[in-house]
């Protein structure tokens, strides 16, 4: 590069960057109300329920137990002070990572959620992942051929596979390829007769639970990417390329299909909630130990510390996945001005 000519390059990158900081920095203004209005929700449900927390922490021993053990059971827990003090408390005892003890699983929250976010978190992503493949070469696929036996095929298994619930496409997979066929285990992460934990073995285990998982989110995002294909076909910087003797395949993945992808990276933050919706039930039809399966049965004990904890980090999870929706876009789609 001679010398007096600038590289045009960096300042744009730089430009990019600081925009980036900027949408964090919104991102994170919005995030704290929502977060603080999701914890007071909970924490005004909590106190709301009829339960006894004081009896629910005795369990059977509550039948015995006389009213002055019950009272300093509720006073040391302070569930009798009003309800912005305990609020107040729940908070600091947040902030210092101390997210209260659970009654259903009798352990702190915290180690609750570090033994089984793992599990919840590699079923998602899994799935996730499953999907958006499949769906961008179905899609794809039915978009170019649009019209044909294939699309009318897809788009009608598409939307019957919309209308039935994630656990009856759970139970029904257990009864043909866990009952039936016996190619796959029903449930669990492993061998009820393993003594140790193989990721072989975990692999084989989570085959149907990530399957059931993407056949029922994958008709979403099938039929997106074969709308925004088809549409995109027809938009005139594609019909030029195809005017200028350009291949069908270059059209397609070189224009039609890199404009179609935008939109795409929108769907997959705004439906990533109905994903983790999905994996609770999918987790607890396959008897799977990750977050959905103890939130379950967090709520049929009404074990709130773990409720709320849970909740709190589905939470964050979903803002999270919403700020890296909106700064993908903007990368993949130079013309999206971050800092606006």
């Amino acid at each position: 590069m001679t010398a007096g000519h600038a590289n045009p390059t960096r300042p744009v990158s730089r430009r990019r960057l600081a925009g980036a900081g900027v949408v964090v920095r919104r991102r994170l203004l919005v995030a704290g109300p929502i977060l603080v209005a999701t914890s007071m929700g909970m924490f005004a449900l909590g106190a709301a329920s009829p339960i006894d927390p004081a009896q629910q922490y005795a369990g059977a021993a509550a039948f015995t137990a006389t009213e002055e053990n019950l009272a300093q059971i509720r006073a040391n827990w302070g569930v009798d002070d009003p309800l912005p003090v305990q609020y107040a408390r729940w908070v600091g005892n947040l902030l210092q990572g101390d997210l209260g003890w659970s009654t259903s699983r009798h352990e702190p929250v915290i180690s609750v959620l570090a033994a089984r976010a793992g599990w919840t978190l590699l079923l998602v992503a899994t799935a996730l992942a499953l999907v958006l493949v499949v769906s961008l070469l179905l899609g794809v696929l039915a978009a170019y051929r649009r019209g044909g036996v294939f699309d009318r095929t897809l788009r009608a298994a598409a939307h019957a596979v919309q209308s039935v619930p994630v656990f009856w496409l759970g139970l029904a997979a257990i009864a043909v390829f866990a009952l039936h066929l016996r190619w796959l285990p029903a449930g669990g992460l492993t061998d009820v007769t393993a003594t140790t934990t193989s990721w072989t073995d975990v692999a084989h285990h989570l085959v149907l639970p990530v399957a059931v998982l993407a056949v029922a989110q994958a008709p979403w995002f099938v039929l997106f990417v074969r709308d925004a294909v088809a549409d995109s076909l027809r938009d005139d910087h594609v019909l030029a390329a195809k005017a200028r003797g350009l291949p069908g395949r270059t059209v397609l993945a070189g224009h039609a299909l890199r404009t179609a992808l935008l939109p795409f990276l929108t769907l997959i933050g705004t439906h990533l909630p109905e994903l983790v919706g999905g994996a609770v039930l999918v987790e607890t039809v396959f008897s799977l130990p990750g977050l959905g399966a103890v939130t379950v049965h967090a709520a049929l004990g009404s074990d709130f510390p773990l409720l709320a904890a849970t909740t709190l980090l589905t939470t964050v999870v979903v803002l999270a996945a919403n700020l890296a929706t909106d700064l993908a876009y903007a990368i993949a789609d130079p013309r999206v001005r971050l800092h606006d």
